[in-house]
């Protein structure tokens, strides 16, 4: 697809880190899908990428951790 911030690029298949903070909690996902941009590199998660980490940072949130570093799982 055509990138919407630059206008220029088109996004091709990638990874990329997400920095997630809720309820006093940070998790870092590495390797998380994403569409990234050629050009300047934005980055495009779909949709049921972002509702699967939301769900594991409200488990999180349940099990009491404050900060951790995960690799994606999906």
């Amino acid at each position: 697809m055509k990138c919407v911030i630059c206008n220029h690029g088109d996004t091709q298949p990638g990874t990329t880190t997400v920095t997630l903070e809720r309820q006093g909690v940070t998790i870092v996902f590495r390797d998380v899908p994403a569409e990234v941009c050629e050009n300047c590199g934005e980055r495009y998660i779909a949709a049921e990428v972002t509702a699967r980490l939301l769900e594991q940072v409200a488990q999180a949130v349940a099990a009491g951790v404050q900060v951790e570093v995960r690799s994606y799982a999906a």
